[in-house]
């Protein structure tokens, strides 16, 4: 390689000890740089590079500011071309004609007007040799790191790197590069690689040293950690760890930081330091449809209760205020203690008081449970309780009906989804089974629901989206008047079909309407982007109901479509509009509107 050039940081030092005073003047630089048979990105890549191009951009515009940003650039340019695999390359920086690496530190000139850069890059090398040793089995290098392939610094950094990486996750923590040969061939246009690695011994973890200004007890920290003192060294493990503890929702941040020796007994001790969240949040919800009027929620959340990273949450919320019906609402609590059972555990209790005014039922229930979860990933979890739940009805079975149940829920949820709030691609799945023994001559059963939802980006960038949901439900044992209409199915509104009231759709009991023990929800929606923010969609949905457990093709049914409108808000999801018609059924009549935020599933 050819490059004519002294660096900026030489120059001031010589002026300065000088103690000269340079002359300076308005800048109107013309700028321009060449590089002959160079692609369209490489240019740009190198023009973009460059700090003598942008300088007047970047407020240099005295004479010496600008020679110094163009010796700068006889490195940096190097430096990109050497990174597309160009190692032999030619490079000209002139000011007004001049090579900046000639101009006399001591003789700058009063003003600079143009700047021409050009680039030969010489030839595109390739790699003779490239190896890196030595490396484990399981290690796999870049495809770009082999003979023959195009020699770039990137391909180099990414082979050592992917070698380390081999060993650290072999249990060998202080791995690192020993030696670097990199020899240029310019008569063959080829690069000879060598990189020696040094993997250093095999470690096993330590201990968890824990500091920062944290309140929770250090003990349920380590238990909640589960840090795997004794245990061969494993990054994996270490994120795991990090993940247990992030998951809790105490921490502002969590920080594990592998000490630099290691013990004389080969183990590897961890700083692990924590910065606490606000112990308390206070966060409230609204949406508004058409039928069912305005819904408020209110949620606070203690999050570290005990000082065991506990946390507490107190929901409560107002139904239908406005709406076609009674108001109506619910107050729940739910506490988890993540410390009780250890990594991935956790006990918790629960228990809600709701009142439902339905146009088909009126229920208020009260339950009261406690329970297990275990967290399987980041995206899997699923928990079970034990619990009693009573409920007083009318409904078109009767009035004040009185149902008292020893329950068992389970649920299990799987997210796959790219965003939980406005998602583009992945898929999501809800399954909950709760079997019930009834209590005082109450019936006894099961209820079975599963959510699927999968989402198609098709554009592969978001501009269009198609997105699919199935809703299954059962309820099997009880009969159909034994089963408090909690337990039953209801189809319509924002969560079903949209264009039809909410559970507008049941089954037919004399002069009333009861909820099914069978339910089938499908719901397609294609999305399209029209702008950055705002987004179109069209939508069909259709419930079925039944009042046996299973749904067939004489079931009770009724379907809504419409178009919507979505409003991208960031990290809290899309404000969402949809209006909808019924297109099937009796159940509804007339134009309905849904707001809210976040997609409808």
């Amino acid at each position: 390689m050819r490059s004519r050039g002294r660096f900026g940081a030489i120059l001031r030092g010589i002026t300065l000890a000088c103690g000269l005073s340079l002359p300076s003047a308005a800048l109107a630089l013309e700028t321009a740089l060449v590089a002959p048979g160079a692609s369209d990105d490489l240019t740009e890549r190198l023009t973009t590079s460059s700090l003598a191009l942008s300088a007047e951009r970047h407020g240099l515009t005295e004479p010496l500011e600008v020679l110094s940003a163009a010796l700068s650039d006889y490195r940096t340019l190097v430096q990109v071309l050497y990174d597309e695999g160009f190692f032999s390359p030619v490079i000209s920086i002139k000011l007004d004609g001049r090579e900046a690496a000639n101009i006399d530190p001591l003789r700058i000139p009063s003003q600079i007007n143009k700047i021409d850069i050009t680039v030969q890059t010489g030839q595109q090398f390739k790699f003779g040799q490239a190896n890196v040793t030595p490396i484990t089995p399981e290690t796999e290098l870049p495809e770009g790191y082999a003979p023959g392939q195009t020699a770039t610094t990137g391909a180099i950094r990414d082979a050592a790197s992917a070698g380390i990486v081999g060993w650290r996750d072999a249990g060998y923590a202080k791995a690192k590069v020993g030696d670097q040969r990199i020899t240029a061939r310019h008569r063959d246009a080829q690069l000879d690689s060598d990189i020696d690695l040094v993997p250093g011994p095999k470690l096993k973890f330590g201990k968890m040293h824990i500091s920062g200004s944290t309140d929770v007890r250090h003990e349920a920290l380590r238990r909640i950690a589960g840090f795997p003192t004794g245990e061969v060294y494993s990054p994996a493990d270490v994120q795991q760890v990090g993940t247990r503890l992030r998951r809790t929702g105490t921490f502002n941040s969590v920080t594990l930081r592998e000490r630099k020796d290691p013990n004389p007994d080969g183990t590897l001790d961890f700083d692990a330091e924590f910065e606490d969240l606000p112990k308390r949040r206070l966060t409230f919800g609204v949406e508004v449809s058409s039928t069912a009027g305005l819904d408020l929620t209110a949620t606070w959340m203690h999050r570290n209760v005990f000082n065991n990273a506990n946390r507490f949450r107190f929901e409560a919320n107002i139904r239908n205020i406005g709406g076609t019906e009674d108001i109506d609402g619910r107050i729940g609590f739910r506490l988890d203690q993540p410390e009780k059972l250890g990594p991935d555990d956790s006990i918790f209790y629960i228990g809600n008081i709701e009142r439902r005014n339905r146009t088909h039922y009126k229920v208020t229930s009260a339950q009261l449970g406690v329970g297990a979860r275990r967290t399987f990933s980041d995206e899997l979890y699923a928990e079970a309780w034990l619990g009693f739940n009573y409920a007083s009805s009318d409904d078109a079975f009767g009035t004040d009906r009185r149902f008292r149940y020893l329950i068992i829920p389970a649920r299990s949820e799987w997210d796959k989804r790219d965003n939980a709030v406005n998602p583009t691609k992945g898929f999501y799945l809800d399954a909950r089974f709760t079997p019930y023994a009834g209590l005082g001559g109450t019936e006894s059963g099961a209820r079975f629901y599963v959510d699927g939802r999968g989402y198609w980006d098709i554009t592969s960038n978001g501009g269009v989206i198609l997105a699919g949901r199935l809703q299954l439900g059962s309820v099997v044992g009880s009969s159909q008047a034994g089963t408090s209409p909690e337990l039953l199915f209801y189809s319509g509104g924002a969560g079903t079909v949209r264009g039809q009231p909410y559970e507008s759709l049941g089954t037919p009991v004399g002069t009333g309407i009861a909820g099914g023990r069978a339910f089938l929800g499908a719901s397609a929606e294609i999305r399209g982007r029209v702008t950055e923010k705002i987004s179109l969609v069209g939508f069909y949905d259709i419930g079925l109901i039944d009042s046996k457990s299973f749904v067939t093709s004489a079931s009770t049914r009724h379907a809504g479509a419409g178009l919507g409108v979505r409003y991208d808000l960031g990290g809290f999801g899309p404000l969402r509009l949809d209006l909808a018609l019924p297109v099937e059924g009796s159940t509804g009549d007339g134009l309905q509107f849904y707001i809210g935020i976040g997609q409808a599933f």
